[in-house]
């Protein structure tokens, strides 16, 4: 993948807003409800080309299809794959209705619940394993893949990218009914995975894989304590490397969150006690929360911790959880502390998460969506020129 070698880079983490008439097909074949296929499929692809130029004119340089497609982050998947039954979920309970941050402030998430598109609220379905788990999405991805490629035609870019869900991240999402154990699961759902990650480098796309389940297990399971989730999260990463087996690391971007977007986040697990553990991932860049109130400071650990020869950071230096639109000196500051401590060819600007992780919850509205965006590709201007000597 390429990195800042001569300028400092601009990325994002993947989902971006899916224009109201995609939004109402995506949830019309969610929902199981009659829809177009076909005009489906077309919306899909011209939806792509719209959002690809408008990064690339926002001054984005390494771009994705915005996830256009996809209902979800995680849940997208499940259609690729053999073995997996969807049912309605009996709890109605939502992600994070045991979480740390929703025993704390019980209240305050009652509250935010009643908000339109809130994070974090019911799931209406459960996905289950019933059977061998194989991967059957060929033709999905090579129409993902064929979508983004002729979207990037003309357009000056300097690479894309293409997310998709960490083995652990789905295999929490997903319920088990058909493995003898746990790590049976685990393993066939990596080895499925691997065939969609090895089939978007082939492409000659970066990888990215969406893991928010590194930081946020803390958040989400009371009963652990940071130990604990340490355990989890070194088994996670084995899993992962697993599915990543005969992948270049270089071809690789990895990325971790908290998952809550507008809330306290008084929970969430500190950078410092699973550095360490991220660090041992076969990529090239890490991606992760750094431009919100609750992790700005984190940049003080890479003080610390010895970034590793060829690897890159993707640093939040914009949030997804908030409307406010950052100003690009700050931005660039943001920037510049990194690449003061890491080496300025080792950073790459990017976002907290992704700004529609699911279709259907987008707490920052999409015009604001792309003020930042830009705002992001100008504070990148300013740092270059800081670090650089020149614009």
């Amino acid at each position: 993948m390429k990195t800042s070698t001569q300028r400092i880079l601009t990325t994002h983490v993947g989902s971006l807003p899916r224009p109201p008439d995609l939004l109402a097909l995506i949830l019309a074949k969610e929902q199981g409800a009659p829809f177009d296929a076909e005009l489906y499929a077309s919306r899909v692809k011209s939806a792509i080309a719209e959002v690809v130029k408008k990064q690339a004119e926002a001054g984005i340089d390494i771009v994705a299809d915005g996830e256009m497609g996809r209902f979800g982050f995680i849940p997208y998947v499940n259609d690729r794959l053999a073995g997996i039954e969807a049912r309605p979920n009996p709890s109605g309970e939502g992600t994070w209705a045991r979480s740390r941050e929703h025993l704390a402030f019980p209240e305050y998430y009652a509250w935010a619940a009643q908000m339109p598109g809130a994070a974090g609220g019911a799931q209406r379905t459960r996905w289950m394993c019933t059977g061998p788990i194989a991967y059957k999405g060929h033709e999905a991805l090579a129409r993902d893949i064929d979508n983004l490629k002729a979207a990037l035609a003309g357009l000056a870019c300097e690479e894309a990218f293409m997310p998709a869900v960490s083995p652990a991240q789905l295999a929490g999402w997903n319920k088990n009914e058909f493995y003898r154990t746990d790590e049976e699961f685990r393993t066939a759902v990596a080895d499925a995975l691997r065939e969609e990650y090895r089939a978007i480098v082939d492409a000659g796309l970066v990888l990215q894989i969406d893991d928010p389940q590194l930081a946020s297990h803390y958040t989400t399971h009371p009963e652990l304590d940071v130990a604990q989730c340490r355990n989890v999260a070194s088994a996670t990463v084995e899993l992962l490397n697993h599915a990543l087996t005969g992948i270049p690391p270089e071809r690789v971007r990895y990325h971790t969150c908290y998952g809550i977007n507008m809330g306290p986040r008084v929970h969430d697990l500190e950078l410092n006690h699973i550095v360490d553990i991220m660090l041992r991932i076969d990529a090239g860049a890490y991606s992760f929360e750094a431009g919100n109130p609750r992790h700005e400071h984190e940049w003080r650990v890479w003080e610390q911790v010895k970034l590793p020869a060829g690897k890159a950071l993707i640093p939040g230096v914009i949030t997804h959880g908030s409307n406010f639109v950052e100003h690009p000196e700050a931005i660039a500051q943001r920037i510049g502390r990194f690449a003061n401590v890491v080496g300025r060819e080792n950073v790459i600007a990017g976002a907290d998460c992704g700004f529609a992780s699911f279709s259907t919850t987008c707490e920052v509205h999409p015009t604001v969506v792309w003020a930042k965006l830009e705002a992001l590709a100008e504070g990148a201007r300013l740092a270059t020129k800081e670090l650089w000597g020149r614009a």
